[in-house]
């Protein structure tokens, strides 16, 4: 795991940096880690501060988990949960001009990733239906506070990584 600090309240299971997806995956079954975990999105993947590019503050992370927990939510409302690969909300770091009831907002932009691999090494963008990006875009926006505008990244691996940083 790259970027931890040095000093941590736990130990950590190495060598799992050297570890692809699918193999931090296959060593989750090997432990008997429970199948919800394991298929968990995302596992393994982003936490929060890699999916808040810029300046990461408690307001930001609030609103992430607050988007990525609608994302999640309307996946499996569409029975889509299993389908996918890895599957997360992003906050971008760029404020974005909108119109909320009578007024202007000046909030931040969210990116929602979605994707199929086999092992994590390529990957392709999940091709959700128009609709469905439609009412997650607009559940988003109007449900957490601080959203103003949703992205879906259709970026293939590679070139882009599964990541947004």
């Amino acid at each position: 795991m790259g970027g931890l600090p040095e000093k941590m309240g736990m130990k950590l299971v190495e060598p799992l940096r050297e570890l692809f997806k699918d193999e931090v995956r296959a060593l989750g079954r090997e432990l008997g880690l429970p199948p919800a975990f394991i298929g968990r999105h995302p596992f393994p993947g982003p936490g929060l501060a890699i999916r808040c590019p810029g300046e990461v503050t408690a307001e930001k992370l609030a609103i992430l988990r607050a988007a990525d927990a609608v994302y999640i939510d309307q996946i499996r409302r569409h029975g889509l949960y299993d389908a996918i690969w890895q599957a997360f909300a992003a906050t971008l770091p760029v404020r974005t001009v909108g119109v909320m009831g009578d007024g202007r907002t000046y909030d931040y932009a969210c990116a929602l990733r979605a994707v199929t691999s086999v092992d994590g090494m390529t990957a392709d963008y999940y091709p959700f239906s128009h609709d469905f990006l439609s009412e997650t875009a607009t559940r988003i926006i109007n449900e957490v506070r601080g959203i103003n505008r949703v992205f879906y990244d259709v970026t293939s691996k590679p070139p882009g990584t599964i990541e947004l940083e």
